[in-house]
């Protein structure tokens, strides 16, 4: 089976992840205008309208050759609300992509589930990317964050001092990371769907090494 490179869809068992549709501003700017939802990502929260922009260049990072960013909605099975995003960074040196940018609204059903969805990008990195080691970070000072890596699937690797600045500090971020073959061992029966995908065209991704 094959998956769009262009129109990215992932089905778990509790959510799917799908591409950002127009309709979906709302709920972006809601989380990247709100201080205690962004809290503790790598930049402080947006105004309005900067996160309009930024929603319009994710909208068109999706035609891009190669793409190197992954944005998607989380949603839950058979529906099409969004109620939070995580991204995948395809780096340009090595065979390395980063998940991130994973925030759910808190009143919804879903609410605990980023573990689900960081798997399922990792198995995406994995699978059709052809993706060698996918990291992730956090802030050290995030309370329940160490506890998702490791449900995702990732090992402690460092701690990068000072990294990033916000809300006027300097902010260590602790580092965790999968290899391949250590992660798929691991796969649900639903992430090994995704690891067997393969892109639908045969446009090359820079950093993509199939092992």
């Amino acid at each position: 089976m094959t998956v769009d490179l262009s129109n990215v869809e992932l089905v778990g068992a509790r959510l799917r992840l799908r591409e950002l549709e127009a309709g979906d501003l709302g709920v972006y700017q809601r989380i990247f205008t709100d201080p205690n939802l962004t809290r503790y990502m790598g930049t402080d929260s947006m105004g309005v309208r900067a996160a309009a922009a930024a929603f319009d260049a994710t909208l068109r990072s999706r035609s891009e050759t190669p793409r190197r960013k992954y944005t998607l909605a989380i949603t839950a099975p058979g529906e099409d609300t969004m109620v939070g995003t995580i991204s995948l960074l395809v780096e340009d040196f090595g065979s390395n992509a980063m998940i991130g940018g994973l925030v759910v609204v808190p009143e919804t059903a879903l609410r605990a589930g980023g573990i689900e969805a960081a798997r399922l990008m990792a198995a995406f990195a994995f699978g059709p990317l052809g993706i060698h080691r996918v990291w992730a970070g956090h802030r050290d000072d995030h309370p329940v964050m160490d506890t998702v890596m490791s449900g995702v699937g990732l090992t402690p690797e460092a701690r990068l001092r000072q990294l990033y600045r916000t809300q006027g500090r300097w902010r260590d971020v602790c580092t965790y990371a999968a290899l391949r073959p250590e992660w798929v061992a691991t796969a649900t029966p639903a992430e090994r769907r995704i690891l067997a995908l393969r892109p639908a065209t045969a446009r090359e991704h820079a950093t993509a090494c199939r092992s």
